[in-house]
């Protein structure tokens, strides 16, 4: 019986469905291991063979926890919502709904085909109502919530509205808006209920605010800085400015302690780490005020250095600085607004990199010293962000290489005290520190008192204060996009109200646009059912709005993380329509084991994931505030992409392509020939003139290329009606025609990429090789963590491996079944346990590349030694279940057993079978090994020598003569000389 996979795999993966076998269950007496994906963005392109790469070592490493007696979770959805769907729709018309549906059934067969023991019955869909109900129902958890300092946790506002009532806000400590105006208890209870509201936006965890965001035109919407990549669009490359807009935002920034300090909690690899410790950007410093000449308006700084305060000679804003407007002298004016329309079609992120332009504008404002009380000129200059810090520094020339390089750039003067100090120097900073601090009261103080000293002294001043600063700004929440989650939001006199959670979910509309409306409202204002019916608690047609009972909805829709910041959670309890999920649920599961995921993800979902869980913990919602105790980034399956060589300047000749070899040879003579065949044939009444010819690379699909990387030149010329007439010059410099030569494509590695044309379809790989031999070959690769190259020629080895398997289970010409009841040889168990301890080390390490190996050697083994015994082929085929579950299930139903392999216990290892008892020892006479001979490992050195000497072979080599000498070393060799 030969080993036919596709039915095999084809069979099984029918009876995991139908019998629901990786379901998990609430309540178990088990030990639970929940194991979770980053769920998949089902594009209309499908999988390629990089994209299952986690999720097959996530599958080996929930099966083999079911194999060790664990209650497994192991769930899959899809984060359903997002651009490319609205894009598409755009493009073509076609609801967004049917295009991700259809998406996500390609994903689904996909899967399945790859035997992924997913708890189906979980399945959530990020744009499923039933599901984004309760992302709706956080939003409206974060409205109604505000972070207090003196507890360090989220409260209820109306725990704040009592406070007021109370006493008042002046001994209130929160995270809250920077401009927050002192008020009694009865101040409070005279504001009118629209003034509270604008105090208590200013308060809570999510709010409307106006603020700087990344504005990308021709998509119509806010982008996040993660979704910016070289100043443009990450899709669709398209230009992003900066602009002011009034948005929702998450107060992420209350905490940015807890998210550094939860950090040192979890098992997440340091570089991921790093990058949110970047992200955050914690620093210690002073907060300074500096007064504007002739004017009430003041200047807020923040520094690391207040020990350098006598060092400030000029002030820079950022272009979008709210003051700037206000402080521009009218000669100025032309001049700074030109400046900052420039500065808007930067994004923050290039600003940021780039250190070498040196640009900037006077505002013709003078601030004045807090100590010197001298003038200090206010320019504005794009290298200060309106997002870090106060959005203004006080630039120091001598302690600041930027501020030193715009101070000469501009003329800008530099007191006399900073003369003589060489910039380029090492040692510059603790020069210009002593320098620096030659003043009254910072004189002969090192860094750590000066700086101590000026905060003190500007405290007494009442213009600055100690301050802990963080570069992590507030999260915009709004997106202008139809394909997102609706607001559950209605505006009462322009102040947002919430929806109560029993009227959830708000269901997106249906709209005939999925642009912005002529008049630049987001895509929801082309519908015309959207308003909201207090009366009847209901959306009604927007003609019904009258601002008494029925009143607008919000047009913003929110961003793609807002999904994917709690599915972890829900997954627990994926279908409870009364909670986000029970009790029971969330205290029996508690958070995710394994979490494998890619590492583009950590300042963006990673980051605001933990910020919402820790904000459940708050609420008593959650047992844990990190949502993930281990996480592992997988690393990249590369493509080999593929390449033609066009020669360049062929004067009206049909296209011409070189091969390999002549591109790299280069020879004039070789290309003029082969080009003078071209002319010949192609072009015979114009003169042919020998050129020397520029070559240009072009790329090609891969599935035009076979495993010698020969192209096929029929399926290249009908890809495209320019390449129809090409002529191609083969490996031997010839004009190929007929069979006469080949082309042999060049070989470049790159990430996997369907505008790469290298994207290799898992669906033909399954169709030729099968999925286990698909699943074996990702984890041969490499060590999971890294990126490799994906060769399709390579797959027949792990493919080959398979069928020596199942030959193992199978003799005779016409490959039956045998698997016999005999005793396993001493060799065979061996064989076996050495398997079973290095595979599960190996998964327990996440170092599954290895053990591919490991059974490569194991069947190599059992095969020398012609094997077939139940009592090491049963433990076998569980050992191999996790990485090749299909085989492994149909030799388990061959050897009488009924049900899944799946939960059967894992094979436990026998130290007792490794034990070495005998020792081969190599006989040599006079240096030359003759044979080997094994002997037990407990005799004594005069007993190993007895038995050498008597046996036949070397009474054979001595052939009756008297050895001089016979050398021992036991456990090594003997060799006799004679």
């Amino acid at each position: 019986m030969h080993y036919d996979f596709r039915k095999i795999e084809k069979d099984w993966q029918d009876f995991w469905a139908k019998n629901e076998t990786f379901k998990a269950e609430n309540n178990s007496d088990k030990p639970k291991y929940y194991v979770l994906d980053m769920f998949p963005y089902p594009s209309g392109a499908g999988l390629h063979v990089g994209h299952p790469l986690g999720y097959i070592a996530s599958d080996i490493y929930a099966r083999y926890k079911r194999h060790k007696g664990f209650n497994v979770l192991h769930p899959q959805g899809y984060d359903s919502f997002g651009l490319p769907a609205e894009q598409y729709a755009i493009q073509t018309g076609q609801h967004p709904a049917i295009t991700t549906e259809a998406n996500i059934k390609t994903y689904r067969r996909q899967l399945d085909q790859l035997g992924f023991s997913f708890d189906w019955s979980r399945e959530v869909r990020t744009s499923d109502p039933q599901y984004y109900k309760w992302t709706q129902w956080i939003f409206i958890q974060l409205f109604n919530s505000w972070y207090n300092k003196a507890s360090d946790k989220a409260e209820a506002i109306e725990d704040l509205i009592s406070i007021f009532e109370q006493e008042g806000n002046a001994n209130v400590q929160a995270v809250c808006d920077e401009d927050i105006t002192q008020f009694s208890a009865a101040d409070w209870k005279a504001f009118s209920a629209k003034e509270k509201q604008e105090i208590l936006l200013k308060y809570r965890l999510t709010y409307l605010a106006e603020s700087e965001v990344n504005w990308c035109p021709a998509l119509g919407t806010v982008l996040a800085n993660d979704e910016i990549v070289n100043g443009v669009s990450e899709r669709g490359g398209h230009p992003v400015v900066r602009k002011k807009m009034t948005q929702w935002s998450m107060r992420i920034t209350a905490y940015a302690q807890r998210l550094l300090d939860g950090l040192d909690t979890v098992d997440w690899p340091q570089p991921l780490k790093d990058s949110q410790i970047n992200w955050i950007g914690r620093s210690e410093g002073a907060e300074v005020e500096f007064a504007l000449k002739g004017s009430e308006h003041k200047i807020a700084v923040f520094t690391t250095r207040p020990d350098t305060i006598f060092g400030v000679s000029f002030m820079t804003l950022a272009p979008e600085h709210e003051l700037v407007t206000k402080i521009t002298t009218p000669e100025q004016k032309a001049e700074v607004e030109a400046y900052i329309e420039a500065t808007a079609k930067r994004s923050e992120r290039e600003r940021m990199a780039d250190v070498k332009t040196i640009s900037g504008a006077f505002t013709g404002a003078y601030a004045e010293h807090p100590f010197t009380k001298e003038p200090i000129p206010v320019w504005i200059g794009d290298y200060v962000l309106a997002g870090y810090g106060t959005g203004a520094v006080m630039s120091v020339p001598c302690g600041d290489q930027r501020d030193y390089d715009f101070a000469k750039h501009f003329n800008i003067p530099i007191p006399n005290i900073f003369e003589g100090v060489d910039i380029s120097e090492e040692a510059f900073a603790d020069k210009a520190t002593t320098v620096i601090a030659n003043s009254d009261f910072l004189n002969g103080l090192g860094y750590k008192e000066a700086t101590s000293k000026a905060i003190a002294e500007l405290e007494k001043l009442g213009v600055g204060k100690g301050k802990v600063n963080y570069r992590l700004r507030d999260a915009v929440f709004s997106r202008q996009r139809y394909w997102g989650e609706p607001f559950p939001v209605y505006y009462v006199d322009g102040m947002p109200q919430m929806i109560a959670p029993e009227h959830l979910p708000i269901k997106l509309p249906e709209v005939d646009k999925y642009l912005p409306t002529e008049t630049g409202e987001p895509p929801l204002g082309n519908a015309t059912v959207w308003a909201w019916d207090t009366g009847k608690n209901e959306v009604v047609a927007n003609d019904k709005i009258d601002n008494k009972t029925v009143f607008p909805l919000e047009l913003n829709t929110m961003p793609g993380w807002a999904g994917s910041s709690q599915y972890f959670n829900r997954y627990m309890d994926p279908h409870n329509e009364n909670e986000i999920f029970s009790k029971e649920a969330i205290e029996y599961w508690q958070d995710v084991d394994l979490y494998i995921g890619g590492s583009e993800h950590a300042t963006g979902h990673l980051l605001y994931s933990r910020f919402w869980q820790k904000f459940m913990f708050d609420l008593g919602l959650v047992p844990k505030d990190e949502f993930a105790k281990k996480l592992i980034n997988q690393g990249m399956i590369t493509g080999t992409s593929a390449f033609v060589y066009e020669l360049l300047g062929t004067l009206g000749l049909p296209k011409v392509y070189l091969s390999l070899k002549v591109k790299n040879d280069n020879k004039f003579e070789v290309i003029n020939k082969a080009l003078k065949v071209v002319h010949e044939k192609y072009g015979p009444n114009s003169e042919f003139k020998a050129l020397t010819l520029g070559i240009r690379p072009i790329r090609v699909d891969v599935s035009f290329v076979n495993a010698s990387d020969e192209l096929n030149l029929e399926l290249f010329r009908n890809w495209r009606e320019e390449y129809g007439e090409a002529v191609f010059i083969g490996e031997n410099g010839e004009v190929i025609d007929g069979d006469n030569d080949k082309y042999i494509v060049g070989r470049e590695v790159e990430k996997m990429s369907k505008s790469k044309y290298n994207v290799v379809n898992p669906d033909a790989i399954c169709e030729e090789y099968g999925a286990d031999s698909l699943r074996l070959y990702e984890m041969f690769l490499g060590p999971l963590e890294q990126s490799k190259p994906w060769n399709t020629a390579g797959i027949t080895g792990v493919h080959s491996f398979l069928k020596k398997l199942w030959r193992l289970y199978h003799s005779g010409p016409e490959g039956a079944f045998e698997v016999s009841e005999a005793e396993p040889s001493k060799d065979s168990y061996k064989t076996l346990h050495k398997t079973i301890k290095k595979v599960e080390g190996d998964i327990e390490n996440f170092s599954f590349n290895t053990s591919v190996s490991t059974f490569m050697i194991a069947v190599n083994e059992l095969s020398s030694q012609k094997c077939n015994s139940r009592a090491v082929l049963e433990p076998l085929a569980i050992l191999v279940s996790p990485y090749a579950p299909h085989i492994a299930e149909e030799l388990w139903s061959k050897l009488g057993h009924e049900g899944s392999i799946a939960t059967v216990s894992f094979p436990k290892f026998e130290e007792k079978y490794l034990v070495e008892s005998s020792k081969e020892y190599p006989v040599s006479f006079n240096g030359k090994m003759r044979f080997k001979l094994e002997l037990p490992l407990d005799l004594s050195k005069d007993e190993i020598e007895a038995a050498v000497m008597a046996h036949e072979k070397t009474q054979q080599q001595l052939q009756g003569r008297t050895p001089k000498k016979v050398i021992v070393v036991p456990g090594k060799i003997v060799n006799i000389v004679g």
